[in-house]
């Protein structure tokens, strides 16, 4: 049997949405949202009806009908720590994500819209790990100031589904395998996953592991507090030049690799310098989460938009392929990682978990 599994992936200015007929992709679309449409809500969860709206009207128009649905699957937004896996969408989680348990951001609709549509057509609905997937061991949280400890925030949706995508290449579960696995975006992740569980990984979110085209990643304590308590910044100023203005923004104003490359054959030298030192902080970071691996390293694995770069990708196997066999998977499929979650559901692979 081939289940039809439709796919809600909210973001700031956008909804992407896609029908899937078993593994197929059969319907994609990406519906843009003028800042004057999401400007007349005050809150993020205030936007779900308007968001539905669109949704229902452009699978209308596009002659998919709603009740050749076997589920609905949302993107994860910021709930309470929790595993990864495929979640059935249940009142507590709608709570969290009203409320933004753990913060405010469009990817919460995901699971409100999956849960709204779904409850019409008597189907299910689902989120699959969310970005808040926390399954680090207690060494990992360990930050050396016992104020905090580490987080794990960090891009599981891609990261699993490609590890899953490494295994099955290898002819092995991804719970069998264990793998080094680099998400190369606009904010760079970098996860230890051992069994099936991503035992460590820098919060990209808050400032750890490699800086990256729009974030500062892990700097000198000392030096950002003079920068803290220098008058010259608000909160907000600061805030963005760890995330949002730092990395590539903030030495040479873009967050795209493509003008940098433009930059250094144009004779700009510097470019070249700060280009490929991100390449080597990467190389870093996965030398560091192999050995949170042991060495026990069945593959490491590129991911992400910056992956399509061949040349940043050679700069890090220069330096990092001695660890493990690389696989290279660029770009982040995140409409079928959703849709892979929630078939392993509806084929009986695995179970949905329950969110409390």
């Amino acid at each position: 049997m081939k289940y039809r599994i439709l796919t809600i992936n909210p973001g700031s200015t956008s909804t992407k949405i896609g029908v899937f007929d078993g593994e197929e992709l059969v319907f994609e679309e990406t519906l843009r949202h003028s800042s004057e449409e999401i400007g007349q809500f005050k809150r993020i969860y205030d936007q779900y009806n308007f968001r539905k709206d669109v949704i229902l009207s452009v699978l209308k128009e596009n002659d998919i009908k709603l009740d050749s649905l076997n589920a609905c699957v949302g993107r994860g937004g910021l709930l309470k720590p929790i595993e990864g896996g495929t979640y059935e969408v249940n009142d507590p989680m709608i709570e969290d994500l009203k409320v933004g348990v753990l913060g405010q951001h469009a990817s919460n609709l995901g699971g409100i819209i999956a849960k709204e549509i779904a409850k019409d057509l008597n189907i299910r609905a689902y989120i699959v790990d969310p970005v808040v997937v926390d399954e680090m061991i207690d060494l990992a949280r360990v930050s050396g100031m016992p104020e905090y400890d580490r987080m794990s925030i960090f891009h599981a949706l891609n990261q699993k589904a490609v590890a899953r995508k490494a295994a099955n290449e290898l002819g092995k579960k991804y719970d069998e395998l264990n793998f080094v696995v680099a998400h190369l975006g606009g904010g760079i992740s970098v996860g230890a996953h051992e069994l099936g569980k991503v035992i460590d990984v820098n919060n990209a979110l808050d400032g750890e592991g490699p800086f990256s085209p729009e974030r500062c990643g892990t700097v000198p304590v000392r030096k950002i507090m003079k920068m803290a308590f220098s008058g010259e910044y608000t909160v907000e100023e600061f805030n963005k030049k760890v995330s949002g203005k730092g990395g590539l923004v903030a030495y040479l104003n873009t967050n795209d690799g493509r003008d940098v490359k433009k930059m250094v054959a144009a004779g700009n030298v510097q470019a070249g310098v700060i280009y490929k030192a991100m390449a080597y902080q990467v190389a870093k970071e996965i030398g560091s989460m192999c050995v949170a691996l042991g060495g026990r390293v069945d593959g490491i694995i590129l991911t992400g938009g910056i992956a399509y770069d061949s040349e940043f990708v050679d700069w890090i196997k220069e330096r990092a392929e001695f660890l493990g066999k690389i696989f290279v998977y660029p770009g982040e499929e995140e409409l079928r990682a959703l849709a892979e979650g929630g078939l392993r559901v509806l084929k009986g692979e695995e179970e949905a978990k329950v969110y409390a």
